[in-house]
This record gives C-alpha cells, sequence and structure tokens, in this order.
C-alpha cells in the first residue's frame, strides 16, 4: 500500500468544540486565530495510562487518516494559530492499513521535530494517483502500535495511543 499526504494551505482547520486547554495565548496568537473560522473536527482523545489515545473518523478512510493526523498535532499545540504557509509533501508506504497509518503520523510527527516545529493547519491525504512560536500543549515522544484499530467500513475511524 502507498499513500501520498499533502499539507494545503491556507486552511480553516479548527475544533468544532471549544479547546479548553489554557494556552495563555499572546496576542499575536489571538489574532490569527481569530482570522480563521472553525470547522468540524472529527477526532477526540481518550483516556490511555500514561499515554492518550486518539479516536479520529471521516466518511472515507483517508478523512479518518487526515483528522487522526489533525488530533496528534492538535494534542501537542492549538493548530487554530497556525499561519498559513505553502503546501507540504508527505509519502508514506504500508503493507497493511495499520503499518501505513502508523508510518503516515511517524512522517508527520518527524516533520514536526525536525523542521523547527512544524504545524499544520490542514493535512490532506491523496491516493497515489494524484516551539516558542506556537502555544505548546503535550509533546508527542512516539506512534505506537499497541491497540491501534483501523475500520475501513461505512462509517472510516482509527484508534492510535500515542506515547507523550
Amino acid at each position: 500500500l502507498k499513500q501520498s499526504s499533502h499539507l494545503s494551505l491556507p486552511s480553516i482547520m479548527a475544533q468544532a468544540e471549544e479547546d479548553v486547554r489554557d494556552y495563555n495565548l499572546t496576542e499575536e496568537q489571538k489574532v490569527i486565530k481569530a482570522k480563521y473560522p472553525p470547522v468540524n473536527r472529527k477526532y477526540e482523545y481518550l483516556d490511555h495510562t500514561a499515554d492518550v489515545q486518539l479516536h479520529a473518523w471521516g466518511d472515507t478512510l483517508e478523512e479518518a487518516f487526515e483528522q487522526c493526523a489533525m488530533a496528534m498535532f492538535g494534542y501537542m499545540t492549538d493548530t487554530g494559530t497556525v499561519e498559513p504557509l505553502p503546501t507540504v509533501e508527505v509519502e508514506t508506504q504500508g503493507d497493511d492499513l495499520q503499518s501505513l497509518l502508523f508510518h503516515f503520523l511517524d512522517e508527520w510527527l518527524y516533520k514536526f521535530s525536525a523542521d523547527e516545529f512544524f504545524i499544520p493547519q490542514e493535512v490532506k491525504v491523496l491516493k497515489e494517483s494524484s516551539l516558542s512560536k506556537y502555544p505548546q500543549g503535550t509533546e508527542v515522544k512516539a506512534i505506537t502500535y499497541s491497540a491501534m484499530q483501523v475500520y475501513n467500513e461505512e462509517k472510516p475511524e482509527v484508534f492510535v495511543i500515542i506515547d507523550i
């Protein structure tokens, strides 16, 4: 299996529900956040011993993967304060849907770690054919296979535990 993902900015990816975490936003961050109206988010955070489980869903498996990546970034920072940037492309491969999801999230986590805390506003998955600057949440150390689930049915959804 092979999957390409593209990050297209600017976008309006934000939380549908109000994020209750207190980031002590600066005035500049509040201005950026006010520029981009929120849209529906399709993910949630589930409690897990010492870690956090991401639960994301979508109308397609691609959207569920996109939402899972946004959940990971949303756990690390308030993505609504991210300024638009040009498109960034990440390509991943996997032997099955679980390894594809693992490598997909791992590539985005690498982008965050290696590219001066790169944070997207939106993640878009396309088929093969086709930290002081931002408020800090919790550091994500690694993606895990532990209890990973990928359902590609009528309502695709994924569950991933991230090491924090």
